[in-house]
């Protein structure tokens, strides 16, 4: 089961998706509402919007019973990455035995501010949406459409031909894009990121984790991951000291590492093809 972040679409995980399948796995994968082929919950096709991440819940709920149990009866692994991490994450404090296993990338656990004090980042957030701008980008959004990006401009990696496919796929499928979240999608962000890093939430998901962190994230805070997997039952933690926010979107050298922890986390999984 592959669990894409926020403002990522099906066709960018191609890749990973044939990575997989080389492996033995079947993949499941899915579009979130608002983002990919999904429907827009905004006029504006641009803006990543969202009132509660309880509606990525009834989304994941949906997947689940209507595309993935009908897959088999066996439970399946979960890669999630950064959003859909986070919303995993949500899923399996309800339900652990939800999924037998789950591999994170850089998961959403706290939100980098970049220089910003975070109080500052919060406050704001709370101001815009009490003043009725939740369906308004949140600052610099706007400008950040992924087909006239730049590389030097982007926050999420250090391989430039990986960079340019996706600009690529952005350009060639418009309808696929996202520029940013809205202030309404940002408040949603920082309730369920609160919830979650609060003492008993990480305590209560007993589902094996490994949780690999990226050491130059710029989107989401690495320092959060390191203190949130030691509270998992049974979580483990990797750092890729060099790696971007989008590890699966990286160099050659960095995510042959992130597939070496991934398959040896996967043997100890029972019932799992890797050999």
């Amino acid at each position: 089961m592959l669990l894409s972040g926020q403002t990522e679409f099906i066709e960018k995980y191609e890749e990973v998706i044939g990575e997989l399948q080389a492996r033995g796995f079947t993949v499941a994968t899915m579009d979130w509402r608002g983002q990919g082929g999904s429907d827009r919950l905004l006029p504006d096709r641009l803006k990543a919007h969202i009132c509660d991440f309880t509606q990525y819940d009834d989304d994941l709920r949906s997947f689940m019973q209507q595309v993935v149990m009908p897959l088999g009866d066996a439970r399946p692994i979960a890669l999630a990455h950064s959003m859909g991490g986070h919303i995993l994450l949500r899923a399996l404090h309800e339900n652990p035995a939800l999924v037998s296993a789950a591999v994170l990338s850089a998961p959403m656990l706290r939100a980098s501010t970049r220089g910003y004090p975070r109080w500052l980042a919060r406050a704001l957030t709370a101001i815009q949406n009490l003043t009725g701008r939740r369906n308004a980008w949140v600052l610099g959004m706007a400008g950040r459409d992924p087909v006239s990006m730049t590389f030097d401009a982007q926050l999420v990696t250090s391989d430039v031909a990986r960079f340019e496919r996706n600009r690529q796929l952005c350009a060639d499928h418009p309808d696929l894009r996202l520029a940013g979240p809205t202030w309404g999608w940002l408040e949603a962000a920082y309730r369920t990121m609160a919830m979650m890093m609060a003492p008993g939430y990480a305590e209560a998901i007993t589902t094996p984790i490994l949780l690999i962190g990226a050491g130059k994230d710029r989107i989401v805070d690495t320092e959060a991951a390191r203190t949130f997997t030691p509270r998992l039952p049974n979580g483990t933690y990797l750092e890729l000291a060099d790696a971007e926010h989008e590890i699966l979107m990286e160099r050659d050298d960095i995510r042959a590492r992130f597939w070496a922890a991934f398959d040896g986390f996967a043997r100890k999984i029972k019932g799992y093809p890797i050999p």
